[in-house]
């Protein structure tokens, strides 16, 4: 639990500075974490990291990542990514004369969007006019739910939530997470009034608190699955950057494509 809590501590106060400083940093760090994860989710299928369409993937993430290039580059599009991954993935299945199975391409262009898109919606939300302000919130209703459901859980849970995939939820953590999460937005709408109003901000939280859940479920599943604890070990006591953000990137999409956030 020490090193849990150190680790914690360190990485998080690394990610909000950045987070607060914005910009290519934030940006960077956030495409190196979407790289990693997708690392992460290439040795869990057991796929060689050098192969040339494991490389395409990796690339794929990378642009996925990156809403935004520097000045003189232009980002490809979500549609021409996905159709030039899609190209690649299928073409790798011809030239290695079908030692690259059409099972390796899905899995490969599953993880890609899976990850990609996900850190792409989180360096999309610190754009935002007020993006600090929304990602604050976002974060901050996430942690908030997964707090509230682990100590709400260990002080009065009884029912399971979903027993076959994750052992240790329960359904009155899962109720005290939510809570959490809506208060938690509820402040902020408190705080700046004229950015959120009270309706808008208990749709974020419940938003953040149950697809945060289903995020956290699906990373459970997939572990399970695979027959692994965690999905790697960059952070000692915490695992991986997908066990560490298998929530985010389920619910940032959630909330733009909910337009629950600013366009």
């Amino acid at each position: 639990m020490g090193q849990r809590i150190v680790t914690g501590v360190v990485a998080g106060a690394g990610f909000l500075a950045l987070l607060l400083v914005g910009g290519g940093f934030y940006s960077a760090l956030l495409a190196l974490l979407a790289l990693i994860g997708f690392h992460e989710y290439v040795r869990l299928n057991k796929q060689p990291a050098a192969r040339l369409d494991v490389i395409a993937g990796y690339a794929a993430v990378l642009l996925l990542s990156l809403p935004t290039l520097p000045p003189g580059w232009v980002a490809p599009s979500v549609e021409t990514v996905a159709w030039l991954l899609m190209l690649a993935l299928l073409a790798g299945t011809v030239f290695s004369k079908n030692s690259i199975q059409l099972e390796h391409a899905s899995l490969l262009f599953l993880g890609a969007f899976y990850i990609g898109l996900g850190f792409r919606y989180m360096s999309a939300t610190r754009e935002l006019e007020h993006g600090l302000f929304w990602s604050l919130l976002a974060f901050l209703c996430i942690w908030g739910s997964d707090a509230g459901a682990y100590f709400v859980g260990k002080a009065v849970g009884r029912r399971k939530l979903w027993p076959a995939i994750s052992p240790n939820k329960t359904v009155e953590g899962a109720i005290g997470g939510l809570a959490v999460a809506v208060a938690v937005a509820l402040v902020f709408a408190w705080i700046r009034p004229e950015l959120l109003g009270a309706g808008r901000a208990a749709t974020i939280g419940i938003a953040a608190a149950v697809f945060g859940t289903l995020g956290d479920l699906i990373q459970s599943a997939y572990k399970r699955l695979r027959g692994v604890k965690d999905s790697g070990t960059l952070l000692p006591g915490h695992g991986g950057v997908l066990d560490r953000t298998d929530s985010w990137i389920i619910v940032f999409p959630v909330l733009h494509l909910l337009s629950l956030l600013p366009v």
